[in-house]
């Protein structure tokens, strides 16, 4: 680039021409995009590879966020967090070195989410962090399982790995992957999945020195300070359009016998201020940590709160570093939402009163009327995303440990939008798969003998919530474990502006004729020959149900997630029998006169 060119981007206040701006965006999200095809290729457990519980993020050395692609919200949103105690912990941190953190303590999500970073050097110094992160399917905790409401601390959730060097110079540290294994019910699965990590972080190495070789370092750092900059651009952009003031939102997670008996209200207020283009939320009108693994990690609060925010803020946000700067959060150590106190549990600190605080920072913006905001959506976990375990009987009795994606929750509804059938709660925002059938049945001895919506169990409103997902599975010739944290029994997710409440979440146990209701958080043992029924939550309804475009109504009737009976109750609206056989439409004369009376 001539002089001439770079005093005009320097008046400009930018540092790389915008074709190249535009070049390097794509060529960080692709290095993101290859570590996670090598993940998602590589891992061994289901919970990774086909579900995709999983996420991989590019940060500066200085712990600044770059780049994330087709990443779980939960896991990117605070990743500065779980490398920013690397270099406070180590002073000889050099090229190869590869990092292991799981621990809430040092900045973790919670302790099933293992999380791989990796240096980027450049002639000796030190440029970037390429970060993988997996969510295991075990971790050596008492009960074969990754999310442990019970738990009433760290000593009861198995192994942590609180910023342990797991390789150097470019070489596996066998004691340490040797401690992981021996605490592990599945240590070759185990190994396998550390070993996808270990295999994106090198990918990610070697691609980011293969852009600063053709670059140059200035090129490149020049275009992270201009990418920061756009991204702070955009958010004070958008919370500039939103309405002044200070909003608050309560919900609350349901009760845990012993851990929270009254369940956890959970309580949000956020301050707009358009002028400066900043939005503070406040998280610290909650209560004291609870005896039990529903309290947050400060990763975790931290992260949702902003998750919250750019859920209500244009899509073209980049969410880096400059767009996160906007949002601010402040919050109490000791409490259950918010930064935990040693040594209380955080075994589901990504879930359950996690995903209460994302559904309040979603909600509490239609707190400014429509547009603003979306109504609760369902939450964790539901039998369907229970965490199965067993010996399986056509292994030769092997130990099997995974968690299963058959069924979960749908999203709430927003002003323009009904809700996301396939949501699988705010921690996700729909990148979580379903789990395919046939898959799940090759790998596991299970039967999934269904599984699909119930009709009429959404929130209904001008705009509807997604309805429940229900099914039905059972294990074959065995006795099957499954523990589960199914929120929503008792508070489903609720509508906002006049929508109706979402469906519950539920879950039975099959024997022969008998239906037995099972609690709504447990570890229980499904024997040969029994099985297991869920439902998870529906999502609740956005504004009055009457406003509702019949032709909307209709459509829904005709997929079979709502009955003619339930559409005239509650919509007003009368259908009749179209041209074309099993379709209906509306009648509108009757629907007006009805409407009318």
């Amino acid at each position: 680039m001539d002089t001439a060119n770079k005093s005009e981007l320097h008046a400009a206040g930018r540092r790389v021409d915008p074709f190249l701006m535009s070049v390097l965006k794509s060529r960080f999200e692709a290095i993101v995009r290859e570590m996670t095809l090598v993940v998602m290729r590589a891992s061994r457990s289901a919970v990774i590879k086909n579900a995709r519980d999983f996420s991989c993020a590019i940060l500066t050395y200085d712990h600044k966020l770059v780049s994330v692609e087709d990443a779980l919200p939960i896991h990117v949103m605070s990743m500065d967090m779980a490398t920013r105690p690397l270099t406070e912990l180590f002073d000889d941190i050099a090229a190869g070195d590869i990092f292991l953190n799981n621990c809430p303590y040092t900045g973790g999500t919670h302790h099933a989410d293992l999380i791989m970073a990796m240096p980027v050097f450049l002639e000796g110094e030190p440029l970037f962090w390429v970060v993988a992160l997996s969510h295991h399917a075990d971790t050596g905790a008492p009960v074969p399982s990754t999310y442990l409401p019970f738990a009433k601390n760290i000593f009861e959730e198995g192994l942590h790995f609180p910023c342990v060097r797991v390789a150097e110079n470019y070489k596996e540290k066998k004691d340490i992957l040797r401690i992981g294994s021996m605490r592990n019910r599945v240590p070759d699965m185990w190994l396998g999945d550390v070993s996808a990590q270990i295999g994106a972080c090198r990918t990610g190495e070697r691609r980011i020195g293969e852009l600063l070789a053709r670059y140059g370092r200035d090129t490149i750092l020049g275009f992270v300070e201009d990418w920061f900059d756009y991204g702070a651009r955009c958010a004070k952009a958008a919370i500039a359009k939103l309405p002044a003031g200070s909003y608050s939102y309560e919900t609350r997670h349901d009760p845990v016998p012993g851990v929270a008996d009254e369940g956890i209200p959970v309580r949000v207020t956020i301050e707009v201020d358009p002028d400066k283009g900043e939005i503070l939320v406040d998280i610290r009108d909650n209560i004291d940590n609870v005896p039990g693994g529903l309290n947050l990690s400060e990763n975790t609060a931290t992260g949702s709160c902003r998750i919250g925010v750019f859920n209500n803020l244009d899509e073209s946000i980049p969410h880096n570093e400059g767009a996160k700067s906007q949002i601010k959060v402040v919050m109490r150590e000791g409490a259950v939402v918010g930064k935990p106190k040693y040594p209380v549990g955080t075994s589901v600190a990504t879930t359950n009163v996690n995903d209460r605080l994302m559904i309040a920072s979603n909600c509490v913006f239609s707190r400014m009327g429509a547009p603003y905001g979306q109504a609760e959506s369902g939450s964790h976990l539901p039998a369907g995303v229970g965490v199965i375990s067993g010996q399986d009987p056509f292994k030769n009795g092997k130990s099997y440990v995974n968690q299963v994606f058959v069924g979960y929750a749908g999203g709430g509804a927003r002003q323009g939008y009904d809700g996301w059938l396939t949501y699988c709660g705010p921690a996700n925002a729909g990148l979580i798969q379903l789990d395919s059938v046939e898959v799940d049945e090759s790998m596991y001895p299970i039967i999934i003998e269904r599984r699909g919506v119930m009709p009429g169990s959404q929130g209904f409103g001008e705009y509807e919530g997604a309805p429940t997902t229900g099914g039905v599975f059972y294990p074959l010739d065995h006795d099957m474990t499954i523990v589960y944290a199914a929120d929503g029994t008792s508070f489903p997710p609720r509508g906002v502006l006049g929508g109706g409440d979402g469906g519950k979440s539920e879950t039975i146990r099959l024997a022969g004729d008998e239906r037995v209701v099972l609690p709504a958080f447990s570890e229980e043992t499904i024997k040969a020959g029994t099985k297991i029924e869920f439902s998870a939550c529906g999502g609740g309804g956005y504004g009055d149900p009457l406003k509702r475009d019949p032709k909307r109504v209709a459509a829904t009737v005709n997929r079979g997630w709502l009955s003619r009976e339930d559409a005239q109750a509650v919509y007003k609206v009368v259908l009749k029998d179209a041209d074309e056989p099993g379709l209906l439409v509306v009648d509108e004369a009757r629907t007006a006169a009805l409407r009318a009376a």
